[in-house]
């Protein structure tokens, strides 16, 4: 496995479990190796270049998500180069729900640093609120792929 190196603002590959490839941004590094991925509601047969990808834009992510970066560092999920424009300002991180296991319903949201793998606050919100955010959590790269692909199998094609 080639090792590759990867920034906040790179596009990438994700190869998903029944075959082809979704696509995903990273938004955020940390030195801990968490990333912030946001991804998108394309699939495709192969691996695109950065040309294919000239009309992708915020209104087309599907997913926000932390997430290890050794499918990344081990070259698993290729990059592919960094978005053209790319400015953090327009990928923030967002903040996420969380729902607690105290034998009753709870939820909170969790806001983040600009450093993925530090919580910055926790505050307690109601359902309502909770089910407005993504989710907390961190996921292994196959997982991710594993959600990313159930997601992309429920909406249309728009590649």
């Amino acid at each position: 496995m080639k090792r590759q190196l990867f920034a906040a603002g790179d596009l990438f590959c994700v190869p998903l479990p029944s075959g082809g490839y979704g696509l995903g941004l990273i938004a955020r590094k940390s030195p801990a190796g968490i990333v912030l991925g946001y991804f998108f509601r394309c699939r495709f047969d192969t691996c695109p270049g950065l040309d294919d990808l000239t009309r992708i834009g915020k209104r087309d992510v599907v997913l926000m998500r932390l997430f290890g970066g050794v499918g990344l560092a081990r070259g698993d999920w290729p990059i592919l180069g960094p978005l053209p424009g790319w400015q953090p300002g327009e990928w923030p991180m967002p903040t996420f729900g969380w729902k607690l296991s105290l034998g009753q319903e709870a939820y909170v949201r969790r806001e983040y640093s600009e450093d993925p793998a530090r919580m910055i606050r926790e505050v307690r919100i109601g359902k309502d609120e909770f089910e407005r955010l993504p989710e907390d959590g961190v996921d292994g790269f196959l997982a991710l792929a594993i959600g990313l692909e159930a997601i992309l199998r429920e909406m249309p094609d728009r590649n």
